[in-house]
């Protein structure tokens, strides 16, 4: 039994805890907190519960078409590679100014190939560099050699190390798209409780991280980089709540509920600020960092509006096929995967608006 199972009855009776509060602060006229929503709280512990065992289906699905696994993965790239030489070409042929049956024939093989090979090549990235960057390969390779072994000072400088690649892997999870679709579960309520910690993301296996595995490089082994993610994961569940105010001189230190309200929030200044874990210092050292000020709006920018487990994991997705598909150049579709949420609606690329 790991530090999560054992922490989760705690996770249970807190969310018990803060729901009265919330209810007596309303009955006492404070309607500053939204509190709890039976159909939010739901979907919530709906997708916690699917974070647990998706990854896990997820990881063996795509276990054949690992690195050195043979013909699957011989597959994989070959169609990844395939259905991008077909969208060149059909990028050429549709871009004609004619409305030949070859011009036609391109214009409508062109969107689906296009989704094929951006997709497979996805899988074929995200399962090499996850093969090659895994705590367990890297200690075995080289970082048993530099074992710092085990306890209290070894686990708190791990936890420190944990937090620092998580700055930064949050960070990214803000700024690329790709990696925004596997994140934004995370955020998509418009509450903010103790529930909402738990929904979490279920395909962080098609991600490409900053590698946790520089940890076990360093000497750290693998039990111990666990138990850091363990720590870093159960700190972040107590500073999803409108329960807690602000919390003195600790506020300059460390993650807290204000700060992380900030980060939930869909108002202008709040976004993509308080990327941190537990120390609030790496967002003031790499300037993200954002004070709670006007009151937090939660949710996206664009709401989803469903409490729907599946809609609320794949929507993005489907939102970066559909761009994808309507691209009419490879520099269309690598914005729409890799540049930041929201590029398209900018409209900075006069090429896409024309496409679209």
């Amino acid at each position: 039994m790991n530090l999560i199972d054992l922490a989760t009855p705690g996770f249970f009776a807190a969310m018990g805890i803060e729901h009265r509060a919330l209810k007596k602060r309303a009955a006492e006229g404070d309607t500053t907190a939204i509190g709890y929503e039976r159909k939010d709280t739901i979907a919530s512990l709906l997708m916690g519960t699917a974070s647990l065992y998706a990854p896990l289906a997820l990881a063996k699905a795509l276990k054949p078409v690992q690195p050195g696994k043979g013909r699957a993965r011989v597959a994989l790239v070959a169609t990844a590679l395939g259905a991008a030489a077909l969208t060149t070409a059909a990028d050429a042929l549709a871009n004609r100014n004619d409305d030949s049956s070859v011009t036609r024939w391109a214009r409508r093989v062109r969107p689906s190939s296009g989704v094929t090979a951006v997709a497979t090549g996805i899988v074929v990235g995200s399962t090499g560099w996850a093969a090659r960057t895994s705590a367990k390969r890297i200690w075995e390779h080289s970082g048993s050699k530099r074992d710092r072994g085990t306890g209290l000072a070894v686990t708190a400088t791990a936890l420190l190390a944990w937090d620092f690649i998580y700055y930064w892997n949050h960070r990214i999870q803000h700024e690329s798209r790709w990696l925004w679709a596997i994140h934004v579960v995370h955020h998509s309520s418009e509450h903010y409780n103790l529930s909402t910690a738990l929904r979490q993301p279920i395909a962080d296996v098609f991600g490409m991280f900053v590698p946790y595995g520089l940890m076990a490089y360093l000497g750290f082994r693998p039990s111990v980089i666990e138990t850091a993610r363990a720590l870093n994961l159960i700190y972040q569940f107590w500073i999803h709540t409108e329960a807690i105010d602000r919390m003195g001189v600790l506020e300059e230190v460390l993650n807290t509920p204000s700060h992380h309200r900030a980060h939930h929030g869909s108002n202008q200044q709040y976004l993509d600020r308080n990327h941190a874990g537990i120390l609030i210092i790496w967002d003031r050292m790499f300037g993200t960092f954002e004070r709670e000020g006007e009151k937090v709006v939660y949710g996206l920018t664009k709401n989803i509006n469903t409490f729907n487990p599946l809609r609320i994991a794949s929507h993005e997705y489907q939102a970066i096929a559909g761009d994808i598909a309507r691209a009419s150049t490879w520099r269309q579709r690598f914005g729409s995967v890799f540049r930041a949420p929201g590029w398209n609606q900018r409209s900075d690329d006069p090429e896409f608006a024309l496409a679209s």
